[in-house]
């Protein structure tokens, strides 16, 4: 890696290279930076995946659901009979995230949060720079929460997994702080565009999450694109032969636009959306806010917000005597979501509010 790494600084820097700067820097640099987030991809799915399998599966004995596109090798080798334990899984999520809150608070704190907030200030306020401590200890605390049952996602750690692979990446290259912005961003949409199966969209939505207003930066989109799509290639190649290349939700979900008036209940559903979100963003500060008063140390604070996690998907456990697939509070809650987009399960609507309501008090 270092000879690939001081090959493309000697040729980025050359006063005779001044064509292929204008040319072919973004090109190469796009490919160098999707294979590097594309691998972490593939790390960081197959260590939540280990974690999962063993503590969740073979622990707690919560057999989770999964997505179409998704595959745990690992889960072939547990035992997936065991009972679910209530006690063991509060056990096993506050585990989760006292390690997780040692490791951020001991060698990177920058890295407690969702992830996104810390890229997009990196981008603003930083001159692109995030520290490389961020990227191996993203991986591991986002795989232990998730792994022991924590409430969380994927997007933002992937999200700021790319973005310090592409600052790190510019560092070693020594380019300008401009370049630097740009990469960093293209490692948003590398990582988010291999993560859930859609390169174009992770391209996009790395020109467009760096504004709060309407606003769009341009200059990303081609290097985040090409980035993206490698990455994505990257990850795939990973993946079993049957599900290369599907969607993360498969191909059931393809549905026809015939009338118009189909847009009416789409625009009901995104005012319901628009409510959601807000009620999730105004508890998801107060919360925050509450626990970054509390006078304890870090490590303590995560745990604490851990073990009132699993209290909360195990009040919806007993209030619905439902399978724990139904608790969309656990980890990711991809789960949960391919169940009732393809109809596989029937909940009822009280359940499916519950979830909604756990998922955002648990992630919080």
């Amino acid at each position: 890696m270092h000879w690939i790494l001081s090959w493309f600084d000697r040729l980025l820097h050359e006063r005779e290279g001044r064509d292929f700067q204008l040319s072919g820097k973004w090109f190469l640099l796009s490919i160098l930076l999707g294979m590097l987030v594309g691998i972490s991809t593939v790390v960081f799915d197959l260590t939540i995946s280990f974690i999962s399998a063993v503590v969740l599966d073979g622990v707690v004995g919560a057999h989770l659901g999964e997505t179409a596109g998704d595959y745990n090798r690992f889960r072939g080798w547990i035992d997936l009979g065991i009972p679910f334990h209530p006690v063991m899984f509060l056990l096993v999520i506050t585990a989760g995230g006292l390690i997780s809150g040692f490791l951020m608070e001991r060698y990177a704190p920058e890295a407690i949060g969702s992830g996104m907030g810390l890229a997009i200030q990196a981008f603003h306020e930083k001159r692109g720079h995030l520290r490389w401590q961020t990227i191996w200890v993203k991986q591991i605390t986002t795989a232990v929460t998730l792994g022991t049952g924590g409430s969380g996602g994927r997007e933002g750690p992937i999200a700021q997994i790319g973005a310090a692979l592409g600052a790190w990446l510019s560092q070693k290259l020594h380019l300008t702080t401009r370049d630097r912005r740009i990469l960093l961003a293209a490692g948003i949409g590398a990582g988010v565009g291999a993560m859930f199966r859609a390169p174009l969209a992770g391209a996009l939505f790395a020109a467009e999450i760096l504004y709060r207003e309407a606003d769009f930066e341009a200059e990303v989109v081609v290097p985040a694109a090409m980035a993206s799509i490698i990455s994505y290639g990257v990850h795939s190649l990973f993946l079993p032969e049957a599900i290369r290349y599907t969607p993360l939700f498969g191909k059931e979900l393809q549905f026809n636009f015939l009338t118009p008036f189909e847009l009416i209940p789409y625009t009901l559903l995104a005012i319901a959306l628009i409510v959601v979100g807000m009620l999730y963003t105004t508890l998801f500060a107060r919360i925050s806010k509450l626990f970054n008063q509390m006078r304890i140390p870090v490590t303590w604070r995560v745990g604490l917000g851990a073990f009132l996690s699993g209290l909360c998907a195990i009040g919806l456990l007993n209030s619905f005597q439902s399978w724990q697939q139904d608790l969309g509070s656990i980890g990711t809650g991809y789960g949960a979501l391919q169940s009732v987009l393809t109809g596989k399960e029937q909940k009822t609507i009280g359940l499916l509010l519950a979830i909604v309501l756990g998922k955002i008090l648990s992630s919080s």
